[in-house]
């Protein structure tokens, strides 16, 4: 997999994707639904439709950014949600938003690096990742760090953005993601890379079958993928 970051500069991708994902956090959600059409809504209901009938107690949502699949996974009746992310700017959006669901108590936002987390092994019976696993900078590192924090018997729900595999649909998503979604998100955003890296970045991830041979490698079972609409969204799910 090759290394994709969202600058042209020598920092580490994390350093960059922390900086990024700052600079766009005052518009991200308006984008994020705009450019979906809302379909990411429904997405991330499905990811939490999955994790339903395991009734897991303590949740970890990583790359939670603005904290909206934390928010979905309150309907879970969890006794904790952890939204953990690089930026800080992104979850106070979330911080905001768990305070305006009176769920400050039970969900709580903490700033840190996927790959090396504050949390014991075994510590989560369920784990959501709404698009951004291929954030990592070390891919199998953030997994591997996954794996140890899930409890044995713990389920891991991942929403990623995927390319569609028919001919037709896939030239279209490919205009949409490169040419137009970098546009309007350079007018909203006012960050003029931030928005091109997204298709950058989703044509260099191992969708699909070949990012479940890596979780299987990493140690997860069962693993499964689906694709939603049209291949736009793939829906990743797996246990400990």
């Amino acid at each position: 997999m090759s290394t994709v970051k969202p600058y042209n500069d020598p920092r580490s991708k994390k350093q960059q994707v922390e900086e990024m994902f700052d600079n766009i956090a005052h518009r991200y959600d308006f984008l994020n639904h705009l450019l979906t059409l809302g379909i990411d809504i429904g997405w991330r209901k499905k990811a939490i439709r999955f994790l339903a009938p395991f009734q897991p107690k303590q949740i970890i949502d990583i790359a939670t950014g603005t904290g909206d699949f934390a928010i979905a996974a309150l309907s879970l009746n969890p006794e904790k949600v952890i939204g953990f992310d690089l930026s800080d700017k992104m979850m106070d959006i979330g911080r905001s938003k768990a305070k305006q669901a009176n769920a400050e108590q039970v969900l709580q936002f903490i700033q840190g690096d996927s790959e090396k987390m504050p949390f014991a092994t075994e510590s989560f019976d369920a784990i959501t990742v709404g698009f951004g696993v291929r954030n990592f900078e070390h891919l199998e590192a953030g997994l591997q760090e996954m794996f140890r924090v899930l409890k044995m018997g713990g389920h891991v729900a991942i929403l990623e953005a995927s390319m569609p595999k028919n001919a037709i649909l896939r030239w279209l998503f490919s205009l949409y993601f490169g040419k137009i979604v970098p546009l309007v998100g350079r007018w909203f955003s006012k960050d003029a890379r931030a928005y091109a890296y997204l298709p950058e970045s989703v044509k260099a991830f191992p969708e699909g079958n070949d990012f479940v041979k890596i979780l299987e490698a990493t140690g997860f079972k069962n693993v499964k993928w689906t694709p939603l609409t049209f291949g736009a969204c793939a829906f990743y799910t797996m246990e400990k």
